[in-house]
């Protein structure tokens, strides 16, 4: 499981020209799901969203994680993050899981996050044409790995 985290002041999703998911200031995850990612990945993935550390401290240092700032998160799902780009011209996607285990490993993710998270917690819509907007607070983005 991969997930490009960047930390935003606003960020939305749109299907269709109707608003599906929308935070203010907190982090927007784009997840891709690998065949073999189950509970193990999406527990490590729900640690590492809500625990790393990308936000300021009083010092102006990256010392705070979203569970410490309450900041809401957005999590939308990416089956492109998950090419083989490696080589060529054109990006495989045998290294993404396929639809129906990459949409029940996101299910699994959204609830774990929002049991876990008190803070907002936001989706896009799987499978659909989306619309992403975010406006980069830094810009700051990490690539995470579970």
């Amino acid at each position: 499981m991969l997930s490009l985290i960047q930390r935003v002041s606003d960020a939305s999703v749109t299907v269709d020209d109707a608003v599906v998911g929308r935070i203010d200031a907190g982090l927007l995850a784009l997840v891709g799901v690998e065949p073999g990612d189950g509970e193990a990945q999406v527990g490590r993935m729900v640690t590492r969203l809500l625990g790393y550390r990308v936000f300021a401290d009083e010092a102006g240092r990256m010392n705070r994680s979203l569970s410490d700032t309450g900041g809401g998160l957005l999590l939308v799902s990416q089956f492109t993050l998950a090419a083989d780009t490696r080589s060529g011209m054109r990006p495989g996607f045998s290294t993404a899981a396929a639809p129906e285990q990459a949409e029940r490993v996101f299910d699994r993710l959204l609830a774990e996050c929002r049991t876990r998270h008190a803070g907002p917690v936001a989706s896009g819509r799987f499978g659909a044409h989306m619309v992403v907007r975010l406006a980069n607070d830094g810009p700051v983005t990490f690539l995470l790995r579970a």
